[in-house]
């Protein structure tokens, strides 16, 4: 396991702490509590709000699990350190389709990722074809459905 890294922006690490502490400090309270609340219903065996009640601590459990590894095991990338046309973590990149419309994307981590908001995964296709080109660079995507081109119009710091 002391291979395992999870790269992400500065930015992305102090949400996961906020996460962390919500978790914590309201949501865990919160489900112990109805979690005693449904017991005292009685039968235990057909209550379907302690069922529920246990459902959700499972849940709100294994998010603090994952989120305990990923900050253990964070790769903070610092964007000082790579070239400011370079493609990485933490940086906006504009790209474009012969043809079509440019896109803006920002390249996080994995537990980061919000691709409604134009941030996509390290792990994406996309990103893994980007990191590391250059503005101007043409690069190949690869996907379950097919490759298409891009060129990298403009880099910088997110």
């Amino acid at each position: 396991m002391a291979d395992k890294s999870y790269p992400m922006t500065a930015e992305g690490k102090k949400k996961l702490e906020a996460e962390l502490e919500n978790l914590k400090k309201v949501k865990r309270p919160e489900v112990i509590n109805r979690i005693k609340i449904a017991r005292s219903f009685g039968d235990l065996s057909e209550n379907s709000e302690y069922t529920s009640a246990k459902d959700e601590q499972s849940v709100v459990e294994s998010r603090i699990s994952q989120i305990i590894e990923m900050l253990q095991y964070a790769n903070v990338i610092d964007t000082d350190e790579v070239a400011s046309d370079e493609v990485s973590i933490g940086k906006k990149v504009t790209v474009q389709e012969d043809g079509e419309e440019p896109d803006v994307y920002t390249i996080v981590g994995a537990a980061e990722s919000d691709p409604d908001n134009g941030k996509i995964s390290n792990d994406s296709p996309i990103a893994k074809a980007l990191l590391g080109k250059h503005t101007g660079d043409v690069v190949t995507v690869d996907t379950p459905v097919g490759s298409y081109d891009l060129t990298v119009k403009s880099v910088e710091v997110a």
